[in-house]
């Protein structure tokens, strides 16, 4: 259902793909992603459809994440690449479009932008009744709903007055204007916006006097109701938490809690954000919060794999980026290292045994030579002192420290200090 119902868009989408790619003619005229008349008219012709036709495929494919734009390009999105081979994809490009529904129509322009967010934010608990109802509800029904739920916004806001001795607001003075719009403005014509917006992206049938959420409509809501429940079970209680403070947070966890602990917080924010969060961590000093946060990132799954493509450039994060991507590319776990160079491998077996010096016991350091992929000790140290870790010099210090040879520790702090000054 959800493949059919972005197909217009998916077509759309491969022709942008094909016709607007790079050194090719760009496709808005505005930098904002709105489709120029030129590439409408040239995309209806090619296509057999109408300019309005293509705009309003262009549109959803956009919201969906088929394509995405920049400046005056267009390139196709992750989930394009995947469509013909990943049903989620599909699935998650139609969810990205259900999330996206009041951008999908026009909000009715006489209403105060006030007015219109407040049944944005109310519309989540009328779908909720929808689900449970598991049938058609008379739109008066849902418009009673809209208004008890608009009015627990404002009085969260303190914006209803509880007092009855308060006395009523003065009349307008003969003449003055009426208000563009009050507390007590009808709610009707917003509901209608609503249920006809969500109606256009195939979350719910609408007309005559009733609305019926659709199978596809009905699992998102229940998709969404089990995110909330997900993120309102948290076993740590790391949710509210910015990435780096969460990650700390699950770093003495065991795995299997770790991975429930970073879905709970995944499903607290817009995936987007999430990963920009997640990188952003990746980056910092501590090599431990590094690793983590590509485990979180192993959760997210596909949604990052561009984000995680992005970075592959940024030799700290390149290591972790190509086992991701190797992973994700369907690569068992235990052979993803062999996608590393010699170079790459030493970079990580050097940021790792930093995460252990930091965060873990002496054992655990020595144990941590096994996993280097260089045969002997002397060969290790000589690639640690070629690949330029900038941790080198106190992983080197910590492992002479922990070792129970004295001469290998010699070995190590003598490798250490011809890092230190410069030495070979």
């Amino acid at each position: 259902m959800a493949r059919s119902g972005l197909a217009g868009a998916a077509r759309v989408a491969r022709w942008a793909d094909a016709a607007l790619g790079p050194g090719r003619t760009g496709a808005t005229a505005d930098g904002k992603a709105t489709l120029s008349t030129s590439t409408a008219e040239r995309a209806a012709a090619e296509l057999g459809l109408t300019v309005a036709e293509v705009r309003a495929d262009w549109d959803t494919a956009r919201l969906a994440g088929l394509i995405e734009v920049h400046g005056d390009s267009a390139r196709p999105g992750w989930r394009l690449r995947a469509w013909d081979r990943d049903d989620s994809a599909v699935l998650r490009g139609w969810v990205a479009l259900f999330d996206a529904w009041s951008l999908a129509c026009p909000e009715p322009a006489e209403h105060e932008a006030a007015a219109v967010a407040e049944v944005v934010s109310a519309m989540p608990q009328v779908l909720s009744f929808l689900q449970l109802s598991a049938g058609p509800v008379p739109v008066e029904q849902l418009l009673d709903l809209l208004q008890q739920r608009v009015t627990e916004l404002r009085t969260a806001r303190c914006e209803v007055p509880y007092d009855p001795q308060l006395e009523p607001a003065a009349p307008p003075a003969p003449g003055a204007a009426e208000p563009a719009e009050t507390d007590d403005a009808p709610l009707a014509p917003l509901l209608d916006w609503a249920l006809g917006a969500l109606a256009s992206v195939g979350a719910l049938t609408y007309g005559d006097g009733q609305a019926t959420l659709t199978p596809l409509g009905s699992w998102a809501v229940w998709v969404k109701l089990e995110q909330i429940c997900v993120a309102a079970q948290s076993p740590a209680g790391n949710i509210e938490q910015a990435a780096e403070d969460m990650l700390r947070g699950c770093a003495q966890l065991r795995p299997n809690a770790a991975r429930a602990e970073y879905r709970a917080w995944l499903a607290a924010r817009p995936v987007g954000s999430a990963v920009t969060e997640l990188l952003a961590a990746a980056r910092g000093e501590d090599a431990l919060l590094r690793g983590l946060a590509f485990e979180a990132l192993r959760v997210v799954g596909a949604p990052a794999e561009p984000d995680v493509r992005a970075v592959l450039d940024e030799p700290a994060l390149r290591p972790y980026a190509l086992l991701w991507l190797a992973e994700h590319d369907g690569v068992d776990p235990e052979d993803a290292h062999e996608v590393l160079t010699r170079e790459e491998a030493t970079w990580l077996w050097v940021d790792t045994a930093a995460a252990v010096a930091d965060h873990g016991e002496a054992p655990m350091l020595v144990r941590h030579l096994e996993a280097a992929v260089q045969p002997t000790v002397p060969a290790l140290l000589d690639e640690v002192r070629a690949v330029g870790h900038p941790r080198t010099v106190q992983v080197l210090v910590a492992l002479a420290a922990a070792h129970p040879d004295p001469a290998l520790a010699k070995a190590v702090r003598r490798a250490a200090f011809q890092v230190h000054t410069g030495g070979s």
